[in-house]
């Protein structure tokens, strides 16, 4: 009972074991697989503005599971990110689509807009 009192508090307990788990599988990377990963997942951080906890999950195990692969094989990392390593990173994000914390706000616009202008067309009958 306490278990889920503290998770609707501060978020999923397994949650933030997978998160342990894939940061660790990112810090465990070889260079420069490291030094990109780490990069990336920190941007996608800032840039996902993600909400959905599942949906981050998968993210960062699929960003761990991208690095570790390109580093098993090989790969050279601007392979991976090609010439333009946000637009990588941002396109990266966007496959995660989830509730995002601009949605409320983009809501709350939509509805004000609507209401003023509903406002506006009443006044001009």
């Amino acid at each position: 009972m306490a278990a889920k009192w503290i998770e609707t508090l501060t978020g999923s307990l397994e949650q933030k074991k997978q998160y342990k788990k894939d940061k660790t599988r990112i810090d465990a990377l070889l260079e420069p697989y490291a030094t990109a990963a780490k990069a990336m997942h920190r941007y996608v951080m800032y840039y996902g503005g993600i909400t959905d906890g599942d949906m981050l999950m998968t993210m960062f195990g699929d960003l761990a599971d991208l690095w570790e692969r390109a580093a098993v094989d090989g790969t050279p990392v601007r392979a991976i990110v090609g010439d333009d390593p946000v637009e990588f990173a941002e396109a990266f994000a966007q496959a995660y689509s989830g509730r995002q914390w601009i949605d409320k706000e983009r809501k709350r616009l939509t509805e004000a807009i609507d209401q003023a202008a509903a406002d506006d067309n009443s006044e001009g009958s």
